[in-house]
């Protein structure tokens, strides 16, 4: 067995997977993960559509956010519009555009990548790509399901967002990277 990385740079790889559960979201594989001198090992992966999300930057500094019920932590939830990859072929810029819509009735007419990212590369092959978005206007929202029917939407300054990162209210990952990378940039 040779010690050299492969085309993903590392010496491991994923030898085989076999499905535990397929959902309508997620797949739980059990994968064997051969190492360098052959020896497998095995992991649990889940894999993930991916997800997309935007933050709504107003001329004045202010940002919308919505606040929304999820389930895995039994709480609502300060975040940035987002929502799944769930339709085959969508550009992630026509995702986000679409879940800036339907979440906080806004349309950009710009929109920036900032960022793509994994949540949790340890077991999930997850990624969130995250855009600014610009130069926005107030449309009908477009909610999809119980959650999004129920949540609060709320324009709030860039500074009191960032406030709330700082003191611990805003915990979704994507969201604050999205309010620290935007503030850092002096967008």
């Amino acid at each position: 067995m040779s010690d050299e990385a492969g085309e993903s740079g590392s010496v491991f790889h994923v030898a085989e997977e076999i499905v535990v559960y397929k959902g309508r979201r997620l797949t739980v594989v059990e994968a064997q993960i051969e190492g360098p001198d052959g020896e497998r090992h095995q992991r649990e992966i889940v894999h993930h559509p991916g997800a997309v999300a935007a933050l709504p930057l107003h001329d004045d500094r202010s940002v919308t956010l919505v606040r929304q019920y999820r389930a895995a932590i039994d709480s609502d939830f300060w975040e940035i519009p987002a929502g799944l990859r769930d339709v085959e072929g969508e550009p992630t810029v026509e995702t986000a555009r679409r879940e800036l819509v339907e979440e906080a009735g806004l349309s950009a007419s710009t929109f920036r990548h900032l960022v793509t990212f994994h949540n949790s590369a340890g077991f999930c092959d997850e990624t969130v790509t995250v855009y600014l978005a610009t130069e926005l206007t107030s449309v009908p929202d477009n909610r999809q399901g119980a959650e999004e029917q129920q949540m609060r939407v709320e324009r709030m300054p860039l500074d009191e967002a960032l406030a709330m990162v700082a003191d611990g209210q805003i915990t979704d990952a994507k969201t604050m990277i999205a309010l620290l990378l935007v503030d850092r940039a002096g967008a």
